[in-house]
């Protein structure tokens, strides 16, 4: 099977077709010939070893779907005419919006201050849209599979039974005072609770907070003092493989740590660890009786029944942290129209959703991150489709979990990361051939862009080469895909996201001009021209950062951070990054957060962190750290320091190498030249480098000593 690491798969995808964004939209014009499929082939997809025979072979016009290309472009010529047909047809309004006035916003920081606005006016509910509707027309129609940590531990739930939980939940937060506008947080493990609990929040029009559950107290702490909540719901722990997580003892912490004007009032607390679990962890049975409440008794001492409260499209609807580069988390804010159409159109169209009753989907993601709140908590059930929630993780019991999973419920649509895909490749293609995986016929890749070797593998091993594969991109702030395959609309290529969703203008911008790149075959900075309906409006009291963040580096777009290259065929290829933000395993980690809990360290008197190539996590930490005067570099304290972040900050942040140096590559003006470091940790520059061959470092003369450079190279050959 080709290999290729992810520099391999950079120079890889530079070779095949240089790549960018498309400012307008896309036009048969710009799209030349590759292979002209066959009838029926429209959807079929190239392995990678095609792709690199045939790199000089380019795409037929005629390949690209024309309704597709007539749709997108009246999304972006009209998004009143587009958006509001769609709005008005597949959703419940209950006051309707203005159908001429969809849309408005300012992009133009340089015009006055940044500000999104969709179906202003329109009173709509997200949870009634995504719960009652069915409960009323589907009653008896399975809306939520459960499959818990322990493969034995399933249930099943129809849409009648999802309305009654959700509006138990509803009832309890309302006797405790939670109202419109309120904040919720919520830290709990994956299981039905957690999105009941989130649909909950948004019937009685609270705003919800979703905390991961592999964050550290500090972190949980730092949410919900911004965001203001008042009501934390957590659980006593939750089964992790072998392992269990105290989660209670954790939200113990966190709010023991928080000031007198930021206490939680009450804290509802979900039991899910067994007596033998328990015994194990005995600090989980703790609870304060001024504060903690009995999850289940609360909700079985309330009515089923719980009135919808109405929302103005641009109320808030949720607040979901996210790594920013200057090691602050930010709230990103959703408000609830317009993400409401935009999960749910893009759920039904990249999933190729029509409302067949047999169809399963399954978003492996935890609802702690965007995926899961789009496409697990709310695309699905927007769409009436069943949806498996997992509490589990890829490898427990044995490297079979998922595929036993897709078999047990016939799942028909599958979406995960690359990095399960990659951490289940290495254990052999007979975990997956043991299983009947015929009812799949759509997968999906999610988080961070998916390598040849890894594409083809969950083609021809998971898919049978039967699947098309939906490569999504897009981000906390997008609010849903933003580049994808449309399934059976064009040829895919692996590892890259293809063509723009309805309603997304991309441009590509030069950073040096800072002008918008015009045709195919260019590279630049990932930027968007004009709004969609699912985007973030601001974060959580701070509207200057959001303005700082995505509007104020090319004035009238929004700034994805990432970097991207448009290809021959218009396609385009998301190269990552371009801030200080790592994608590890597919989560979102700021440096300077990692950065601060180095320099938290007595020991530490300074760190850098960057990220380097890793065939399963995709990215990984790698830390180089200076000590103060006097402080020796040991393994003791290597290891002291790793499980430092890990506590602080998660353990998915602890660094995989820690590389002791007496110093750091500044410029004279005092800057990290952070491009160094990268080019040191990564591991294929490596022999080239300790050979003395340092030109793969590039220009380091305005270093204001080059002899660190050489220090931090003899490193390598100390064990990190």
């Amino acid at each position: 099977m080709l290999r290729l690491s992810r520099s391999s798969l950079k120079s890889w995808a530079r070779t095949l077709s240089a790549r960018s964004a498309n400012p307008r939209p896309i036009s048969t014009a710009t799209l030349q010939p590759l292979t002209s499929p066959s009838a029926g082939q429209t959807g079929t997809a190239l392995t990678a070893r095609q792709l690199l025979s045939s790199r000089s072979r380019l795409l037929s016009a005629s390949a690209i779907d024309r309704s597709y290309l007539a749709d997108h472009a009246l999304s972006i010529s009209d998004p009143d005419a587009y958006w509001s047909e769609i709005a008005a047809n597949n959703y419940h309004w209950e006051k309707s919006f203005d159908a001429s006035k969809v849309l408005k916003y300012n992009f133009h920081a340089s015009k006055g201050p940044i500000h999104i606005e969709w179906f202003k006016g329109g009173k709509t509910n997200i949870s009634y849209n995504a719960v009652d509707r069915w409960a009323e027309d589907t009653p008896e129609k399975i809306a939520l599979i459960f499959e818990g940590n322990d493969p034995s531990e399933t249930a099943s739930y129809t849409f009648k039974e999802l309305k009654a939980k959700v509006c138990r939940v509803a009832n309890v937060l309302k006797a405790k005072g939670v109202k419109k506008g309120d904040r919720v947080a919520l830290y709990l493990p994956m299981t039905v609770d957690l999105p009941i609990s989130m649909l909950a929040c948004a019937r009685i029009g609270a705003v919800h907070s979703v905390v991961f559950g592999g964050f550290s107290s500090d972190a949980l702490a730092a949410r919900i003092k911004d965001s203001g909540s008042k009501v934390l719901i957590t659980a006593d722990g939750v089964g992790r493989g072998e392992k269990v997580i105290n989660l209670k003892s954790i939200a113990d912490t966190a709010m023991d740590s928080l000031g007198a004007e930021d206490q939680v009032e009450t804290c509802l607390v979900l039991e899910r660890l067994n007596e033998e679990q328990l015994k194990d962890n005995p600090t989980a049975s703790h609870r304060d009786p001024s504060r903690d409440v009995d999850f289940a008794a609360a909700c079985a001492a309330v009515s089923d029944d719980c009135p919808v409260t109405w929302m103005d499209a641009e109320d808030p609807l949720f607040i979901l942290y996210t790594s920013g580069s200057t090691g602050t988390p930010k709230g990103v804010l959703h408000t609830t129209g317009g993400y409401m159409v935009y999960s749910g159109e893009t759920f039904r169209n990249v999933f190729d959703y029509k409302g067949a009753p047999s169809d399963v989907f399954w978003c492996t993601a935890d609802c702690g991150w965007i995926t899961g709140h789009s496409y697990l908590a709310y695309g699905p059930l927007l769409s009436g489709c069943t949806s498996v929630v997992f509490e589990g993780v890829p490898n427990y019991p044995d490297a079979s979990r998922f595929w036993s999973t897709v078999e047990r419920h016939k799942v028909t649509q599958f979406y995960t990361a690359p990095t399960a895909l990659r951490a289940l490749m290495r254990e052999g293609d007979e975990p997956v051939k043991k299983h009947d995986l015929s009812s799949l016929r759509i997968l999906g890749t999610v988080g961070e862009p998916i390598n040849p070797a890894a594409w083809d593998w969950y083609n021809e091993i998971v898919g049978k080469g039967n699947c098309p594969i939906v490569d999504t991109w897009w981000q906390t702030e997008t609010g849903g895909h933003m580049l994808t395959p449309l399934p059976n609309k064009w040829p895919l290529k692996p590892g890259s996201a293809t063509l723009p969703f309805y309603g997304v203008a991309p441009a590509l911008i030069a950073p040096s001009s800072e002008e918008e790149l015009e045709g195919n075959d260019v590279h630049g900075h990932l930027c968007m021209k004009q709004p969609w309906p699912g985007m973030a409006r601001s974060l959580w009291n701070n509207h200057e950062r959001f303005e700082e963040v995505y509007f104020s580096q090319f004035d009238g777009y929004y700034c994805t951070g990432d970097g991207a290259q448009r290809d021959e065929d218009g396609y385009f290829w998301v190269t990552g990054r371009v801030d200080d933000v790592l994608i590890v395993s597919g989560h979102n980690i700021g440096t300077a957060e990692v950065e601060s809990s180095f320099v938290g360290h007595g020991d530490v008197a300074e760190a850098a962190v960057v990220g380097f190539p890793h065939e399963v996590k995709g990215e990984a930490i790698y830390c180089y750290v200076t000590l103060n005067q006097g402080v020796e570099g040991s393994e003791d304290l290597r290891w002291e320091l790793k499980k430092k972040v890990a506590e602080e900050l998660g353990a998915f942040c602890r660094p995989d190498v820690v590389h002791f140096t007496p110093a750091l590559p500044k410029t004279r003006s005092g800057k990290i030249m952070r491009r160094i470091l990268r080019k040191i940790a990564d591991p294929s520059e490596t022999d080239k480098l300790l050979a003395g061959d340092l030109e793969c470092l590039g220009d380091i003369s305005t270093l204001a000593d080059e002899a660190i450079v050489h220090d931090l190279v003899e490193g390598l050959r100390e064990p990190c």
